[in-house]
């Protein structure tokens, strides 16, 4: 494919911005989505959601200069790794410190486990019937979540209304999807949110948010108490192996797409980064990042490969974090866009698990459907128990066979090499 701009291309400064504007559009949505989503859950005070926001805006810009100026040096957008708030949601009944605890432990055993460069073997582990599932499985476990987003309890008498609205709205996303091009497309989650909020202001009555200063660390978010809890820690390296394949994958889309020399040194150095990126998060109590693979079809939209553009997008999401009146205007999206908006992505999610699957190399057997399909329905029903059943479960094991995820990764790591491998 012909580049407008190529891997270490630096465009005038004019493009630069422009093309680091568009990078910045489509990582903010999703730190947005979220850390609404883990807020939601944690607390109900205005200043402490944007605390946290600012926090993972802090965190991820910093690390996006770091990857781009020393790391994988390569045009790859960062963003929250979805796994991690899966795990985060499933061990909701912790104590205090725990979750935080694991992400450091998770984000440290990373790091050795790059910089010794161990992870070869964990790759082989990742059949296409078992990245499929974790795909299928990020998207599926958060269901609850979403429907709580959209409809929740407190609101009920909403009820007509929030559900006309988000089938509206998501109808409208699809029908725009297929006929946007270029920039329109790849920020369209950008408008859907803007416009959302909006249109939904205009039906309901917004709630008041709570003043917040022009300027300010959040320093309040790095309170760290070190809490081991052993199913936690368990529950959440399993998510940690699951996003390491994901920054391989990742990084390995661009390799095919751009063919850049000393891509071995490129993957140590990019999952280095995500490692440290990850501890600092655990110390700092919120979502580590990870590198999105939707960066090659944004890459192909705009035919432009500068890494250099995405300088610009890090110190807009620092600006961003150092700015809470400016972070509580994202936090104050509602609840039932944000929901909305999340199920449209997960939708994309959903269709690139399949995807995985239909185009392997391999014959698609019939196994291959018993392993995806029991993982997923297992996992998926784990994920709707209620929370009196999960307390049933011994405290040592719930964070991990009350979260429907591990469940299901597990379940469908063991029907791959042991029940249906190849003698």
């Amino acid at each position: 494919m012909n580049m407008h701009y190529n891997l270490d291309d630096r465009p005038p400064l004019g493009v630069l911005l422009l093309y680091g504007l568009q990078w910045l559009a489509i990582s903010v949505p999703t730190l947005v989505i979220l850390s609404q989503v883990i807020t939601s859950l944690q607390t109900d005070k205005a200043a402490d959601a944007v605390s946290y926001l600012q926090m993972m805006l802090l965190i991820t810009g910093a690390t996006q200069l770091v990857q781009v100026l020393w790391g994988h040096k390569l045009p790859l957008i960062l963003g929250p790794a979805a796994v991690l708030l899966v795990g985060a949601l499933a061990s909701t009944s912790a104590a205090p410190g725990a979750v935080p605890t694991a992400m450091l432990i998770g984000g440290t055993v990373m790091f050795i486990a790059a910089v010794s460069g161990l992870f070869g073997p964990l790759q082989r582990l990742f059949t296409p019937q078992v990245v499929a599932v974790v795909l299928l499985l990020i998207a599926f476990t958060l269901l609850p979540t979403i429907s709580n987003l959209i409809l929740p309890a407190a609101v009920l008498h909403e009820t007509p209304l929030r559900l006309g609205f988000s089938l509206g709205m998501l109808i409208l996303l699809f029908a725009l999807q297929p006929v946007l091009r270029g920039l329109w497309k790849s920020t369209l989650v950008v408008w859907a949110m803007l416009g959302g909020t909006l249109v939904w202001k205009m039906l309901a009555a917004s709630a008041e948010t709570a003043a917040v200063p022009a300027f300010a660390v959040p320093l309040q978010q790095l309170k760290f108490s070190f809490v081991f809890d052993p199913g936690v820690v368990a529950a959440f390296l399993v998510c940690y192996m699951v996003l390491v394949i994901n920054d391989i994958g990742s990084m390995q889309a661009l390799d095919q797409m751009l063919k850049p020399a000393n891509m071995p040194q490129r993957l140590q150095r990019g999952l280095t980064v995500t490692a440290l990126a990850n501890v600092v998060s655990g110390l700092a109590g919120v979502l580590g990042p990870v590198n999105y693979s939707m960066s090659p079809g944004v890459i192909a939209a705009s035919r432009c490969a500068s890494r250099w553009t995405l300088v610009p997008a890090g110190i807009g999401m620092m600006l961003c974090g150092f700015s809470p009146r400016l972070t509580a205007m994202f936090s104050a999206i509602p609840s039932v866009v944000i929901g909305t908006v999340l199920l449209y992505v997960l939708c994309a999610q959903v269709a690139t698990g399949l995807m995985v699957v239909y185009h392997q190399t391999t014959a698609v057997r019939y196994e291959h459907g018993l392993s995806i399909g029991l993982a997923v329905l297992v996992g998926t029903s784990v994920a709707y128990l209620p929370p009196e059943a999960v307390n049933t479960l011994p405290q040592l094991l719930r964070p991990m066979l009350g979260n429907g995820f591990v469940v299901g990764v597990l379940l469908c790591l063991m029907l791959e090499h042991l029940v249906f491998r190849k003698r």
